[in-house]
C-alpha cells in the first residue's frame, strides 16, 4: 500500500469554488454533515481547514464552533496548521474534516492530533473523495490537468476507517453521496431519483463519502484472578488425642 505521507507540499484549496462543481459538492456534503452533527453534544466543535470553514451546521447542538484555517478568511476564528492543533488534551467534543485529509501532506499526524485533543465519547465527521468512483478514475486521464482536484489524495473510506479504528474510534455511520463525475461541468445537479437509485444499488461508486466516528472510552476495571494461592504448609493427618497418648506412653517409660 502506498504511504500516506507525501514528500512534497500539495496545492491546498482556499475555497470550494476552486473545485469542479464546487457549489454542488459543498451543498451535498453540508446537508449530510449538518444531519450527522445533531448527534454531537458538548461545548466545543472545531471545523478544521479551509473547506470545513464554509460548511454550515445550523442544526448542530454545539453553538461554540471554532473555525480553524491555514490562512485568514472571513469565517476564521483561529489560524493554524491542521497537524499542530493549539488545544489541550480532551478539550474538543467534535471535529469536522471536510475533505481535509485529501489535501493533507501527512493525514496520520492530523488524525493523531484529533485523537489527542478530542474528549472521551467525542465525534469526528470526515468527508473524502472515493478513489473507486468515476471521479477517482478520471483523475488519471489527461483532462483538466490544471484543476486542483488532480492534487487530491483520494483515500478510500476503508483506509480511513482502519486509521480511525487503530486510534480507538468506533465507526458510527458511513454515507455515500454524489454519483457523478466531478471533472465534468454540470449546469444542473443530477436528478434525485438517479441519486437514490445509485445509493441503493451501487453505493461503492459514489464520488464522495462521509464518515462519522466516535472515540471509545474504555473504563478501567479490576480483574479478579481465577487462581488461588495454596498454603505452603498443611496439617499432618493425625489427631491431637493420638499425639497426647504418645507423649504419656513415652513418659511412663
Amino acid at each position: 500500500m502506498k504511504s500516506a505521507f507525501h514528500p512534497k507540499p500539495l496545492r491546498y484549496p482556499q475555497s470550494w469554488s476552486e473545485l469542479p462543481g464546487g457549489d454542488e459538492l459543498k451543498q451535498a456534503i453540508e446537508g449530510v454533515c449538518d444531519d450527522l452533527s445533531q448527534r454531537v453534544f458538548g461545548y466545543n466543535l472545531v471545523k478544521l481547514g479551509n473547506l470545513s470553514s464554509e460548511i454550515k451546521l445550523p442544526d448542530c447542538a454545539i453553538r461554540n464552533q471554532v473555525v480553524q484555517t491555514q490562512v485568514a478568511t472571513e469565517a476564521s476564528s483561529l489560524i493554524s496548521n491542521s497537524d499542530k492543533l493549539p488545544y489541550i488534551e480532551n478539550s474538543i467534543d467534535g471535529f469536522l474534516l471536510a475533505n481535509e485529509l485529501d489535501f493533507a501532506r501527512d493525514p496520520h499526524e492530523i488524525l493523531r492530533e484529533v485523537d489527542r485533543t478530542i474528549t472521551a465519547n467525542g465525534y469526528v465527521i470526515i468527508s473524502g473523495f472515493n478513489p473507486y468512483s468515476l471521479t477517482g478514475l478520471a483523475r488519471f486521464l489527461p483532462i483538466k490537468k490544471g484543476n486542483i482536484l488532480h492534487q487530491a489524495r483520494f483515500f478510500s473510506a476503508g483506509r480511513i476507517k482502519d486509521w480511525l479504528q487503530l486510534l480507538g474510534f468506533e465507526i458510527v455511520e458511513h454515507r455515500h453521496i454524489l454519483f457523478s463525475m466531478l471533472f465534468a461541468s454540470h449546469h444542473k445537479g443530477q436528478p434525485a431519483a438517479w441519486q437514490q437509485w445509485c445509493s441503493r444499488y451501487c453505493p461503492w461508486c459514489s464520488s464522495v463519502y462521509v464518515l462519522m466516528a466516535r472515540k471509545r472510552a474504555i473504563p478501567m476495571t479490576t480483574i479478579k484472578p481465577k487462581w488461588k494461592v495454596k498454603p505452603r504448609f498443611s496439617a499432618v493427618g493425625a489427631s491431637m488425642r493420638d499425639a497426647a497418648s504418645r507423649i504419656t506412653h513415652s513418659s511412663n517409660r
